[in-house]
């Protein structure tokens, strides 16, 4: 039995009829074309598919779509404002705290809650805040040094 539920992404409201067991990441790739929230292991062990759920991240492969009803979600489509890069993307371009770019999604999202939560953290904070997700190219020195930058420009105004 499908049911109808209401949830409101990236700013947009959005209804969507899902059967019970649907998974978030499902609905918003899928259904939603969301396509920037990425499915790596749909074991929660990844964090490619970080999202933030009512402004906590989640693995959106861990929860189901009817969980999210009334939810306000952001995915990495809605993290740039009017074209421009937020803070922590151009700072992970600038770093180049990229290669492939598979799991730069789920980083981006879980360095929003991390940096929202402590504006200026350590590199055992950062380290602890992007433990969730995994990036098998990068070997995390550029993405350390990216989130230390964006938390720096963030909190000059940047």
């Amino acid at each position: 039995m499908k049911r109808t539920i209401t949830l409101t992404v990236n700013g947009v409201t959005c209804e969507a009829s899902v059967e019970p067991r649907r998974l978030l990441v499902d609905l918003l790739r899928d259904e939603l074309r969301y396509t920037g929230t990425h499915i790596g292991c749909d074991t929660g062990n990844c964090g490619a598919c970080t999202i933030l759920l009512n402004g906590v991240s989640v693995k959106s492969c861990m929860v189901l779509a009817v969980q999210a009803d009334g939810a306000d979600i952001l995915t990495i489509e809605g993290v740039a404002a009017n074209g421009t890069l937020h803070p922590i993307q151009q700072a992970f371009k600038d770093c180049h705290a990229l290669q492939c770019g598979y799991c730069t999604p789920g980083m981006i999202m879980s360095t929003i809650q991390l940096l929202e939560r402590n504006p200026d953290p350590s590199e055992a904070e950062i380290r602890q805040g992007i433990s969730g997700n995994l990036c098998r190219c990068t070997g995390y020195v550029n993405i350390i040094k990216a989130i230390g930058c964006a938390g720096r420009r963030m909190r000059d105004g940047e």
